[in-house]
């Protein structure tokens, strides 16, 4: 792959219920049929955690899978390939990716340290509501972690991202804080200098890209 190729060249992570597309300057987010019928015939760099929409890409369009060239100095076995990209996005710092699960990992100076996955807010909402209909709630978006709250709503939120912050804070040190995904901008604001850019997994594997481009040539 030539580098120019890298520069306009279209790259999706497919995940569970949607593709995200990224062609450089935005990220769209797709149902995995509108992807599909719209960017089939296109050609894209993918990377995937959907094994069972595989043969689907395969057959309907002429995009390419990617995931076997993004690795990172540290990784485990059965590691994501969207967390890898995503730790690849910079060489410091703890990345949570708040989607469907939040996950926050660890990196220093390029070699991932380990991590930890919370259930996503809407999971953990929804296991308040199976324990009864009196806390199905959504989740209050103005919460003031300085106080305690009084309210059932207040309660719940605080409860999911307290416990979350306390443990990203008690990881962090003096690591900058990367957050993407769906939640990523809301959980952002309850950190100090957090960054958020929904486009980190994307620049990481770009990263990854180059560097498979760049061994080639030698």
């Amino acid at each position: 792959m030539r580098d120019e190729e890298l520069e306009y060249q279209l790259f999706a992570d497919i995940g569970n219920t949607r593709i995200h597309l990224y062609d450089g300057q935005a990220v769209t987010h797709l149902l995995h049929d509108e992807a599909i019928s719209r960017y089939g015939t296109k050609k894209i760099n993918y990377i995937s955690v959907n094994t069972p929409l595989e043969a689907r890409i395969k057959a309907e369009t002429v995009w390419t899978n990617v995931s076997d060239k993004v690795h990172i100095p540290g990784e485990y076995e059965t590691m994501g390939v969207d967390r890898r990209a995503l730790c690849l996005s910079h060489d410091n710092g703890l990345f949570i990716d708040a989607g469907s699960a939040i996950t926050v990992d660890v990196v220093e100076r390029g070699i991932y340290k380990g991590g930890y996955i919370f259930p996503g807010l809407s999971a953990m909402l929804g296991s308040y509501r199976q324990i009864s209909d009196v806390l199905d709630v959504t989740l209050e978006r103005s919460l003031d972690l300085t106080r305690l709250p009084i309210t059932t709503k207040e309660q719940i939120s605080y409860g999911i991202i307290a416990s979350i912050k306390a443990l990203i804070e008690k990881n962090r040190g003096n690591k900058p804080l990367y957050f993407t995904g769906g939640d990523g901008d809301f959980l952002a604001g309850f950190f100090q200098d957090a960054i958020y850019d929904e486009a980190l997994v994307f620049k990481g594997l770009k990263q990854a890209l180059e560097a498979k481009n760049q061994e080639t040539k030698r």
